[in-house]
């Protein structure tokens, strides 16, 4: 004959504990008239074959239909209410945890369009005070089927959630440098909170208190920052490094070595990461062309100097450009811009195809 659990309480309630079941082995053995003690700050569920059901508050509880109506329906008690049933009890712990730590892992891609090569990757750490809110609901989502239920056990979930709505956050936000996200990390304590709670409400948690420290930018190679941004993100940082590495090479030999490098590299990557590759290789030989072109009107000028004065540098383009050649020279400097990082594609694409334009009108 099973052994009905005539009186249950749960009171050794470790540190990071959420739930708790019992008994451990589960599938106890109940009956109308036994006692439930549920003490401050907990709350005992009920699980019959997997289906959270009823739930008792703090207090001293005798069960019966009243108090178990929904396990009651399932179960179908007679009369008597004697007839006894098997049930999983879980203590849930509603208490709150604070000072737990997260961390920015993987990092915070922000996007900061003219800027440098255009995005910088935000990390940080701090604390957060975090707890249950919602027994039944937190118990659907992690409990059901375990014996204890710790904060390890979904410390990750918690900290996928937490970065995800972070993101979320600082790019609706429109933050477009360091400063902008270290802003909205100062007001995390008032309604962005409660936006991140609406997520962790979901899973029948919630976050009472969160702190930061100050977003910092975080340094990594080139071939790094692949794991973090998108194909065509990435090209773009590394003609730019490209660029910067052949500019800084004042030898012919070496910068054509330098170009050449890298236009084997973006090749490989391209044709293995994008099915538009071709086309960006296209563009960049175009590009590289042009640098070693620069490079080589450079060093002929560099050679021709012993022989006669120096020649004053050419003008730069009026700010409203009029004939073909103040055109073209405009043209041309857009080039060294975009080469330098100090205006971005989709700037470049736009200015150019207006002046362009503006060519062919005048050579027509």
């Amino acid at each position: 004959m099973p052994r009905i659990i005539d009186v249950v309480d749960h009171v050794n309630v470790m540190d990071d504990e959420l739930c708790y079941r019992e008994p451990q082995r589960g599938g106890g053995d109940w009956r109308m008239g036994s006692q439930v003690i549920v003490n401050e700050s907990q709350a005992a569920v009920f699980v019959r074959q997997g289906e959270v059901l009823d739930d008792l508050g703090p207090g001293s509880h005798t069960i019966s239909t009243a108090n178990l109506p929904i396990l009651s329906s399932v179960i179908g008690f007679v009369t008597s209410g004697r007839n006894p049933f098997t049930a999983d009890l879980y203590f849930v712990n509603l208490k709150d945890m604070p000072q737990v730590p997260w961390g920015t892992n993987p990092p915070i891609v922000l996007e900061t369009p003219g800027k440098g090569v255009g995005v910088v990757l935000l990390i940080t750490h701090g604390v957060i005070d975090i707890g249950v809110s919602d027994a039944k609901r937190f118990m659907k989502q992690y409990g059901v089927g375990k014996p204890i239920t710790r904060l390890g056990d979904v410390r990750e979930r918690i900290q996928s959630m937490l970065l995800g709505e972070l993101a979320t956050l600082i790019s609706n936000s429109g933050a477009q440098s360091i400063m902008d996200a270290n802003r909205l990390l100062q007001d995390l304590e008032g309604a962005a909170l409660a936006k991140l709670n609406e997520q962790f409400d979901a899973i029948g948690m919630r976050i009472k208190a969160f702190e930061a420290k100050p977003f910092t930018a975080k340094e990594v190679s080139t071939e790094e920052l692949r794991n973090y941004v998108d194909f065509n993100t990435y090209e773009r940082i590394r003609r730019l490094e490209v660029a910067d590495n052949a500019a800084s090479n004042t030898g012919m030999g070496g910068g054509l070595a330098g170009a050449g490098v890298g236009l084997g590299v973006g090749q490989q990557i391209g044709a293995a990461m994008n099915p538009d590759a071709a086309a960006l290789q296209q563009q960049q030989q175009m590009m590289m062309m042009q640098m070693m072109q620069q490079m080589m009107n450079q060093q002929q000028g560099g050679q021709q100097a012993p022989q006669q004065q120096a020649v004053p540098a050419p003008q730069a383009a009026p700010a409203t450009p009029q004939t073909v050649e103040e055109i073209q020279a405009y043209l041309d400097q857009l080039d060294a811009k975009l080469l330098s990082g100090e205006i971005s594609e989709k700037v470049y694409e736009k200015m150019y195809a207006k002046w362009e334009a503006r060519l062919e009108e005048l050579n027509g």
